[in-house]
């Protein structure tokens, strides 16, 4: 993607309905008149057609300060969010002087970016969001700053920021811990230098799922260190941090082993931890970042384990494929081990999906071996009798395309073990 060839462009990421320009949008001149309205829906339809003229490519001076007197302190809160995208778009710096531009093209000094008077206005707006006493309106506020790259914008809001980790409301406090990690990813040294030791201190008090997730993700990114210490500290309660937490903790195993294998010994104990949680996403992803660190028997069984168990417990086609796939991608380097849960993957044959049922099939006819060929066979004729009882039975569903599935798997095993073609005869006429 090509780099926003203005501050409207790199700033734009939302969308607003079209409602506004229909029959054209108003002049500036009209728009600087309705904002001045009582009437919280008129200043409402004026802003997006602010907005929209904005993005369009007009300058719209005057309406920068309209919006500051007449719309920054409203309590209505559709205007509040119509102001932060405002803020958005809105230019923010004063446009250089000729003699500038010239000065900077022929070799002399760049130019300095200079705030607009009016910015200080809403700076200090700003600041009253994030100490309003009502904590959805500090927490939209901070959830706005996320997405200000400005200095000198962010620079005077961060006191205030820091102070919101404090709150007594867990929606101001894991919104706030976003606010400083987007600052210190954008201007650490500058702007908040401590921000990665605020953090450590916060996460080590919090109790709230949300906003620890927000920390660790914080510390995962800007001090992985303190993240492993963190993550050393707590390894026996990760099962009772969430989900989040649980699928951050994952990616920075992937992360520290990838860049240093001695550091698998840290993570070992968590990962098998997460192989047996409630939630499929997190034991899918454990057992696949186990794979992806270790080899060993017991590293791939337990991992085997856990696809198996999704597969039998997952109603998701799409999930069931996933998993399937993952199991048939082990079979390549560990199909003795494969071999031992051959029963288990059988147990998919359940699912009234036929292309789940074919694709059951293709990994299991992968693993059949003259020890376990009979076990198969008697598990395949079952399945086949099933589909000639009545109707209403919940394979008939499958129909003959399944019934042809199992016989071709059927034969497929009589012609690579002997052994077992007499038992199939009758069933395969």
């Amino acid at each position: 993607m090509s780099t926003a060839a203005n501050s409207n462009e790199s700033y734009c990421t939302f969308t607003l309905a079209s409602d506004v320009t229909a029959g054209g949008l108003p002049s500036e001149e009209e728009i600087a008149k309705q904002l001045e309205s009582n009437d919280p829906k008129t200043k409402q339809h004026a802003l997006k057609a602010a907005i929209m003229a904005m993005l369009g490519g007009e300058a719209m001076p005057r309406i920068l300060m309209q919006v500051i007197r007449f719309c920054i302190n409203s309590d209505d809160k559709p205007l509040k969010k119509l102001c932060m995208l405002y803020w958005e778009v809105v230019p923010k710096y004063q446009e250089p002087t000729s003699d500038e531009v010239l000065r900077a093209a022929s070799g002399g000094t760049t130019v300095a970016r200079k705030l607009l008077p009016e910015m200080i206005l809403v700076c200090n707006a700003l600041m009253n969001d994030l100490n309003h006493p009502n904590e959805y309106v500090r927490g939209s506020m901070l959830r706005f700053l996320c997405k200000v790259k400005d200095e000198e914008i962010l620079g005077p809001l961060i006191p205030s920021i820091k102070a919101c980790l404090q709150h007594r409301h867990q929606y101001v406090r894991k919104n706030a811990v976003l606010a400083v990690f987007h600052a210190h990813r954008i201007h650490g040294e500058t702007l908040i230098p401590d921000g990665p030791e605020l953090v450590d201190a916060f996460i080590q008090a919090e109790t709230d799922v949300g906003a620890r997730r927000n920390a660790f993700l914080m510390l995962y990114n800007e001090s992985e260190e303190l993240a492993i210490q963190f993550l050393a500290k707590n390894l026996d309660d990760v099962a009772k941090f969430g989900d989040g937490f649980a699928l951050l903790v994952l990616d920075l195993t992937r992360k520290a082993c990838r860049r240093d294998p001695n550091q698998k010994s840290r993570f070992v104990r968590v990962l098998f931890q997460m192989l047996g949680s409630d939630s499929a996403a997190v034991s899918y992803e454990a057992a696949w970042t186990l794979i992806s660190l270790s080899n060993s028997p017991t590293a791939v069984r337990a991992a085997a384990v856990t696809y198996t168990n999704l597969l039998n417990s997952q109603n998701d086609n799409n999930v069931m494929m996933i998993v399937l796939e993952r199991l048939e991608q082990l079979q390549k380097k560990h199909s003795k081990i494969l071999q031992e849960l051959l029963q288990d993957i059988l147990r998919a044959l359940s699912s009234p999906n036929p292309d789940i049922c074919k694709k059951v099939l293709e990994v299991a006819m992968t693993l059949v071996t003259s020890k376990n060929v009979a076990e198969v066979v008697t598990t395949l004729k079952r399945e086949v009798s099933k589909t000639t009882q009545e109707s209403s039975d919940s394979s008939e569903d499958k129909g003959k395309v399944y019934r042809n599935m199992l016989i071709s798997a059927i034969h497929g095993c009589a012609v690579r073990f002997p052994d077992v073609a007499e038992s199939v005869v009758h069933t395969l006429m």
